[in-house]
């Protein structure tokens, strides 16, 4: 079986698609190929798990100038001749598109010369590339049941996630408290602004607390530099632009304040852990704030939205929810029950089953 997936851009979209093809090439033996753009994660992380990748010129149509969009409108044609020629070379048993910017012409073109297509998505709301396609792909594999609307042949698999996730035991309500803090690959900046302020208050309220804040890779020093000139030093507090133990972080973990994007979402569930939620506003018809809502109304998240954040906000609802040994354990069990453990594993023998038809 030889499988093309295509997508890219953030690592929301990157990670689950390298799970995928993992499973692709473990369990069934399958020949794996990506495509996507220069401009995304894929670059990195596709060549380092060591499987090949194909570039093609594309760029956005959401929340762009009208410059960048007719750039786009001119380049997508081209992108999707780009992908005809592609799939005519390697000949796929089936295209896995996963959303981003190279989705969408890889998508057209296997429809096109009706090669079976499988879309993925792994938000409430699907981004441009999949809503464009829903209605042509032969299955789709979604995170969330209200997604399945927006596709044919949907089924809802959940995200992929380590499976390391899957294991992390239930915090107890006796041990030291800690608020692990990041904002994804890239942190975020109104986390490096606020907690800085609040720290010496929350951790005055809880003397055994300790606080992980990852800052992002570009905002380490100048973080560090707002706690230094806040007067806030504390060897309870741990500041670092990357966290590469997630899970472990995760599994130490009593609170998690976050954004919601969907694989610290298929994360948080996973692991179990309460969190308190803000999200990105600036994500892609705002499908951040949708992801959070499915947790909040299943009671297993707190959210704010960003326009509404200030220091007492935040500061309100992490001491409320350190406090709260019950309801944050509620909290967690309540997001372990929207966990998906074998969600890699039903997405590939979709891409199998529909590979089984060529």
């Amino acid at each position: 079986m030889r499988v093309l997936i295509a997508g890219g851009g953030t690592g929301g979209h990157v990670i689950p698609a390298l799970a995928i093809a993992r499973e692709l090439r473990d369990a069934y033996g399958a020949e794996v190929r990506f495509v996507g753009t220069a401009r995304g994660l894929e670059t990195r992380l596709v060549p380092e798990a060591g499987f090949p990748l194909e570039l093609i010129r594309v760029g956005q149509l959401k929340n762009v100038s009208l410059m960048t969009r007719v750039r786009t409108l001119f380049d997508l044609p081209l992108g999707v001749g780009r992908c005809v020629g592609l799939l005519r070379g390697f000949r796929p048993d089936v295209v896995v598109g996963v959303g981003g910017y190279a989705s969408g012409p890889a998508m057209m073109a296997a429809i096109l010369l009706r090669v079976p297509t499988l879309a993925f998505e792994p938000n409430a709301v699907p981004g441009l590339a999949n809503r464009l396609v829903g209605r042509w792909v032969d299955a789709a594999a979604v995170n969330f049941d209200e997604t399945r609307r927006y596709f044919r042949g949907a089924r809802v698999t959940g995200t992929p996630v380590r499976a390391e996730f899957f294991s992390i035991a239930p915090r107890g309500a006796g041990e030291a408290k800690r608020l692990l803090v990041f904002g994804a690959s890239q942190g975020a900046r109104v986390f490096n602004e606020l907690i800085p302020r609040i720290a010496e208050r929350v951790l005055e309220r809880f003397p055994g607390l300790q606080i992980v804040h990852q800052t992002g890779g570009r905002h380490g020093e100048s973080t560090r530099a707002t706690y230094e000139r806040l007067g806030v030093v504390s060897e309870r507090i741990r500041v670092t632009p990357y966290l590469d133990d997630m899970p472990e972080q995760f599994g130490a973990a009593d609170l998690i304040l976050c954004r919601s994007g969907a694989s610290t979402m298929a994360e948080l569930a996973a692991a179990g852990r309460a969190a308190v939620l803000v999200p990105f506003p600036q994500a892609a018809d705002d499908h951040q704030r949708k992801n959070a809502d499915v947790f909040v109304a299943a009671g297993a998240a707190e959210m704010i939205v960003e326009a509404e954040l200030n220091e007492e906000r935040l500061l309100a609802a992490l001491v409320d929810l350190l406090g709260d040994d019950a309801r944050r354990m509620e909290m967690g069990q309540r997001a372990l029950a929207l966990a998906h453990p074998g969600a890699v594993v039903e997405i590939g023998s979709m891409v199998a089953e529909l590979g089984s038809g060529r």
